[in-house]
């Protein structure tokens, strides 16, 4: 059995004293594939938040061990370098940084290596190609103009540069039409092919998932994973929505 790449042990997390986590606990393995799903204001992307870091997120009890090292209280670049990355819900955009200068910032941050240009190039267009993004974007300042499913693209060819061991996809499909989240499925799929990186998609849709291999699937409900299930329980979740678990959350609670 792989040794666990990530261990989320009984977090509790509070953004401006407002408990968000109530003891929420997870395991992944390298190169599985874990969805998160939940109805708005669950505390899925506050999980997302809380692994990469964000200072505005703070944890009061409980811990995060990563590649066998608690990381609960390292910075966000310290946990990027580490192979850990986090897509946004809405990218932000940063004028006069172009997204291919970016890409190669971020890559000698990570390996504190000099890139040979060339080879970055190449793997640049590859990855690019998947994506079937234009070679001008990488001249253009990072996400500035770009539309939403550009936006979105952008941050998979990240992901597919980086090669992170865990990705972390925040709503990457939101707003994305038929072709675009085709695409950006393409795009995580060739990360996992090449990287053998693991994956947590938060997701309220289910159309990235279609072409993916779903290991695992958890529902969150008011800040406590209530349901862990194969990819049947996405199908069960499409078909009846959140209602039961959100029902079954309450009773728990009433019984507490």
């Amino acid at each position: 059995m792989s040794e666990q790449l990530l261990q989320i042990n009984q977090i509790h997390a509070d953004i401006e004293e407002k408990e968000i986590l109530h003891g929420v606990s997870l395991n992944i393995n390298p190169g599985e594939t874990h969805v998160l799903m939940g109805p708005n204001g669950a505390g899925k992307s506050t999980l997302g938040h809380v692994l990469m870091g964000n200072p505005k997120y703070h944890i009061s009890s409980g811990n995060i061990i990563f590649k066998g090292n608690d990381i609960t209280g390292e910075s966000t670049d310290k946990r990027a370098r580490d192979g850990i990355f986090l897509s946004f819900q809405e990218p932000l955009e940063v004028p006069g940084l172009s997204l291919e200068s970016f890409i190669r910032s971020a890559i000698r941050q990570k390996t504190g290596r000099p890139i040979r240009v060339w080879e970055f190039h190449k793997e640049l267009k590859k990855a690019m190609d998947v994506l079937q993004l234009d070679e001008s974007y990488t001249q253009r300042s990072l996400n500035v103009g770009f539309s939403g499913g550009e936006k979105k693209k952008a941050e998979i060819l990240q992901l597919m540069m980086l090669k992170p061991s865990l990705a972390i996809l925040d709503e990457t499909d939101s707003g994305l039409d038929v072709d675009a989240v085709r695409l950006v499925s393409e795009g995580v799929r060739a990360y996992q092919r090449e990287q053998k990186g693991a994956l947590l998609i938060i997701t309220h849709s289910t159309r990235i998932l279609e072409a993916l291999h779903v290991d695992y699937t958890h529902v969150m409900v008011d800040g406590h994973i209530v349901a862990t299930g194969d990819s049947s329980l996405v199908d069960k979740i499409n078909e009846e929505g959140y209602e039961s678990f959100i029902q079954a959350a309450g009773k728990t609670e009433g019984a507490n």
